[in-house]
């Protein structure tokens, strides 16, 4: 048995696989967000793993948002402050340059939002040309790379000149996404996603996580405990701004070790 075989087998006896076992691509140390003396999240200790996706599920006004927005610096954004430490690849967040890390960690939102008076084109490009690109080769190169990536190309590939509003929400959904991965992040953020889409759509969005997560770390929030359990390699459960339990996401789903996590996830409460 190799030591990777070693290593894959102890972490299953342990029950942590799907957690990081490796330099954590974000890291939340003691990590408490605030908005005036409200405390939103408290000591929050959270590591995620390079090229994975932690779903995050709670109920709602558990702070599942608020730590995302924390991760990309939104939340000071709306007066918000924290505590602790809050880190990517082992630099603190709120140390480094906002822009630089919003060109690092992009953001999809539950509600799709393509700019409406823009093309199809020039939505996926918008933030790329943002950063000083203009060439027109490569422009076109990045569009198509990030529909595709997106899945979205083989539908629009004919309609790159009309208004990014005028394809269905799915379809400006994934848009979101190819415009977010046109600036070629290391972290994608999501946002309840697929909350507000038809279930084909989210069968679509569903697809393409997966997909995703080979290149990008991926973090979801969603009220949506079946499709945390479909699309996630780990999930975190929140409750009142307390995280409950973070566990691999079959043993979440099939033996979670706190009671308050198993009343959650069976619905008996949410």
């Amino acid at each position: 048995m190799s030591n990777e075989e070693i290593k894959s087998a102890v972490i299953a006896s342990t029950g942590t696989a799907g957690i990081v076992q490796q330099s954590p691509k974000i890291s939340a140390k003691d990590f408490c967000a605030y908005f005036g003396k409200f405390k939103a999240l408290n000591n929050i200790n959270i590591d995620v793993p390079e090229k994975k996706v932690v779903a995050i599920i709670g109920p709602s006004g558990c702070g599942k948002s608020t730590f995302l927005r924390s991760i990309n610096r939104m939340h000071e954004v709306v007066g918000g402050t924290i505590t602790g430490s809050l880190t990517l690849d082992g630099e603190e967040i709120m140390k480094s340059d906002a822009v630089m890390i919003r060109r690092k960690i992009g953001m999809v939102f539950q509600k799709p939002n393509p700019f409406p008076t823009m093309s199809i084109f020039n939505n996926v490009i918008a933030g790329y040309k943002l950063n000083g690109h203009h060439n027109k080769k490569n422009l076109a190169e990045i569009v198509e790379k990030s529909l595709r990536q997106a899945a979205l190309w083989d539908e629009v590939k004919d309609k790159l000149n009309k208004s990014g509003a005028d394809i269905s929400g799915g379809q400006q959904q994934r848009l979101c996404i190819a415009r977010t991965i046109a600036i070629n992040p290391e972290v994608i953020l999501m946002d309840e996603p697929a909350s507000a889409l038809d279930p084909i759509s989210t069968a679509k969005i569903e697809e393409l996580i997966f997909e995703l997560k080979k290149d990008y770390t991926i973090v979801i929030v969603t009220h949506n405990t079946q499709q945390a359990a479909r699309v996630s390699d780990s999930t975190a459960f929140f409750y009142m701004g307390e995280l409950i339990e973070y566990s691999g996401t079959k043993k979440m789903f099939t033996s979670p070790e706190k009671k308050q996590t198993e009343d959650y996830i069976t619905g008996r409460f949410g």
